[in-house]
């Protein structure tokens, strides 16, 4: 079963890049969701708790998300604290997701990856293809604003994560999205026709 590992920054399109595989029968796992699965996780919540205090935890107990990323981003340490906590148990969710998706004959799976940084130390070490889809920093704030997000937050968090020069360097296809959504879908599905029937 063949990993494409999608990445990107915020508002650049990899969930219209997914979509376009996944319309085609591929699997899909989103990291993000992966990662929000494991903090209702007991085990995940007791080391959260030790790490970062009770008043991340609304009153039922579940994690707020924002209070633990106001505390987990502060500093380094404090980021490489939760990484510590959380990464051990996504890459065991992956694990086991990527095996299920085996098991069923899928061809291949979608791995979209928000937070790539780069493939030797992360998931995507396994990856068969890395994609990356790219557009212009200001088109990528406007359709973030436009999904609801709020214009500090999006450059707050773009500027945490790494540069489109990186992504072209780790990436084996680039998809440079500053045209239409239907235009990437069909340029994606070029690639994805040309790929399956040679790879």
């Amino acid at each position: 079963m063949k990993k494409l590992f999608l990445i990107g920054g915020m508002g650049a399109g990899k969930s219209t890049a997914r979509k376009a595989l996944t319309d085609e029968g591929l699997a899909w796992i989103d990291l993000d969701q992966v990662g929000h699965e494991v903090l209702t996780w007991d085990t995940v919540k007791d080391d959260l708790r030790a790490a970062f205090g009770d008043d991340i935890f609304d009153e039922n107990g579940e994690v707020v998300r924002s209070a633990l990323a106001t505390k987990a981003f502060a500093t380094p340490a404090a980021t490489r604290k939760l990484n510590t906590v959380t990464m051990p148990r996504i890459e065991e969710r992956y694990t086991d997701l990527i095996d299920g998706f085996a098991a069923e004959g899928k061809p291949a799976v979608v791995v979209e990856y928000s937070v790539f940084r780069n493939r030797q130390q992360s998931l995507a070490y396994g990856a068969d293809v890395v994609l990356a889809v790219l557009a212009p920093l200001d088109v990528r704030i406007e359709r973030a604003v436009a999904a609801g997000w709020d214009e500090e937050d999006v450059r707050a968090r773009i500027a945490r994560q790494i540069t489109d020069a990186d992504r072209i360097e780790a990436a084996d296809v680039v998809f440079n999205n500053d045209g239409t959504p239907e235009e990437l879908r069909n340029e994606v599905l070029v690639w994805w026709n040309q790929y399956r029937s040679c790879c």
